[in-house]
């Protein structure tokens, strides 16, 4: 067990990495500023205890998290059997590690760097940096059994 990651809910420690090691839908992470909370979708990847993820370093996430590194995220699919993680953690910001991540990323999500997609983002790595989540507190949740059962096979 990881001690970097607290986890609660239905889902084992190992259930819960698993989960995030091998989904492939955004994560959506919420930061605080001065005018409230926003959520934003992002690519991330999990890895040794913590969470990565990608932008611009002008981006608004990039901008409150330097302010104010507490951070809520979530990841979840949007249809059911509804299931997923979230929690807390604090985020850093790491300039030096955003070729590596978003690397990894583009593998995770779009499977090699050759589409227009991904040569777009590797067009702006200058200006892109990596975001590091740790002290990860998560709560799982898995409604599987309840939006099953009760279905009849017609």
């Amino acid at each position: 067990m990881d001690p970097a990651v607290e986890v609660s809910g239905p889902w084992s420690f190992d259930q819960t990495i698993t989960f995030l090691r091998e989904i492939t839908i955004p994560i959506r992470v919420a930061s605080v500023g001065g005018l409230g909370p926003i959520v934003q979708s992002l690519w991330f990847d999990f890895d040794e205890g913590a969470l990565w993820c990608a932008t611009q370093a002008n981006s608004v996430l990039v901008k409150r998290l330097s302010a104010n590194n507490q951070i809520g995220f979530e990841v979840s699919g949007d249809t059911a059997p509804y299931k997923g993680v979230r929690g807390t953690g604090v985020a850093s910001i790491h300039p030096e590690l955003a070729e590596t991540v978003l690397h990894r990323l583009i593998h995770k999500y779009q499977g090699n760097a050759e589409s227009d997609l991904s040569r777009w983002l590797l067009s702006r790595l200058d200006r892109e940096v990596a975001i590091k989540i740790t002290a990860l507190k998560v709560a799982t949740w898995d409604f599987s059994g309840r939006m099953t059962a009760g279905k009849s096979s017609e």
